[in-house]
């Protein structure tokens, strides 16, 4: 998410930075007492969830707030849980990715991939040493988003209620993880409707989904506004990826970080391409698509194939389309006038980036 998104009611981030503050010290005491290495794992850890925009926090915080909820700390701990799930997802992902470097720099495995190298470490074993730090530090990232949420001061339904969320979100981001690995081996792009299933499970029930309906569980907000949130989040979680997606293969390499060719060097499954497949274009398409040897040149090619076959202008509508979709699931009178408004721009955010 390259561009910083300012929500309505959210105030409280640094109540989450003293949450999450206090839960890393906790837990790098117990770990000191165990052993210094473990310390010294859990503050790379802690690095993990220094500098982030802090999004998902922010949306239990809005909603919360924007409701009329009033127990911030208590709000700010559910929001720190939200927090140490996408730090641990990241450093899985990036384990699964055998990436060793977020936002420019060392992540976990590759913090502990250079320590094994210049220990002495042939290549192949510094890297097993440092993909396996991933897996444990990234364990403990997962098991402790529960821990905070059993430290919540509430009742025995709501803390059940969030327990659920925090539940789904993990076991959705699960299935989208695996889909996304297993995709790869089928030569045959994948339907949209496929794609979007994929991008929902991996990132929109936990970054958008979950944190949203948590807020308003939080606050007291009923079913019908949980479900309208859950909706909203939904839609507006995969219009993100797409316009995401559409980024990585037209966007300006300034703003997206990244080599403009990267996503069709590794051959992503979007529905960029899944629109593509069903075009005369695709042909060649496919001869570019996943060359661990592909040029600027070729990158070039599959994008005027891309906007020649029409893929663009369907994803870009497909991307628009959800967005409505999202801002029509924010309904009166289940939704109130000020969470709609506060909410507002993420959807603006989403259609910025198509227009892009």
């Amino acid at each position: 998410m390259d561009k910083e998104i300012t929500l309505a009611g959210s105030t409280d981030s640094q109540l989450v930075d003293d949450v999450l503050t206090s839960f890393f010290a906790r837990s790098k005491s117990r770990a000191e007492a165990m052993h210094p290495d473990y310390r010294t794992m859990w503050e790379h850890l802690e690095t993990c969830t220094v500098g982030g925009k802090r999004f998902r926090p922010r949306l239990v915080m809005t909603v919360y707030s924007l409701l009329g909820g009033t127990e911030r700390v208590t709000a700010a701990t559910v929001a720190a849980s939200f927090e140490l799930l996408h730090t641990s997802l990241i450093v899985h992902d990036d384990v699964v990715d055998r990436d060793f470097t977020r936002r420019g720099i060392p992540n976990v495995s590759g913090t502990y991939r250079n320590l094994a190298a210049a220990q002495g470490s042939s290549p192949s074993r510094a890297e097993h040493a440092g993909l396996s730090v991933g897996v444990i530090a990234g364990d403990l990232a997962l098991s402790n988003a529960y821990r905070l949420l059993g430290e919540v001061d509430t009742d025995l339904a709501t803390r059940q209620r969030l327990g659920d969320l925090l539940d789904e979100a993990i076991f959705a981001s699960a299935a989208g993880e695996l889909l996304d690995v297993l995709a790869p081996f089928d030569p045959t792009p994948q339907p949209v409707e496929e794609v979007l299933d994929m991008a929902r499970l991996k990132t929109a029930v936990y970054s958008f989904e979950a944190p949203l309906q948590a807020g308003a569980v939080l606050a007291g907000g009923d079913d019908l506004l949980v479900n309208a949130l859950g909706e909203f989040g939904r839609c507006i979680g995969i219009a993100y990826q797409v316009a995401d997606d559409l980024i990585g293969v037209f966007g300006d390499e300034s703003r997206t970080g990244k080599v403009g060719w990267s996503d069709l060097r590794e051959g992503k499954r979007t529905a960029l391409i899944s629109y593509a497949a069903d075009q005369p274009q695709w042909p060649r398409i496919a001869a570019l698509l996943a060359d661990p040897d592909l040029t600027a040149t070729g990158a070039a090619e599959v994008r005027e194939l891309l906007i020649e076959s029409g893929a663009r202008d369907q994803a870009t509508r497909l991307a628009a389309d959800l967005t409505e979709r999202a801002l029509q699931a924010l309904v009166e009178p289940y939704v109130p006038q000020a969470l709609r408004d506060g909410l507002a721009p993420i959807s603006d955010v989403v259609s910025e980036r198509v227009r892009a």
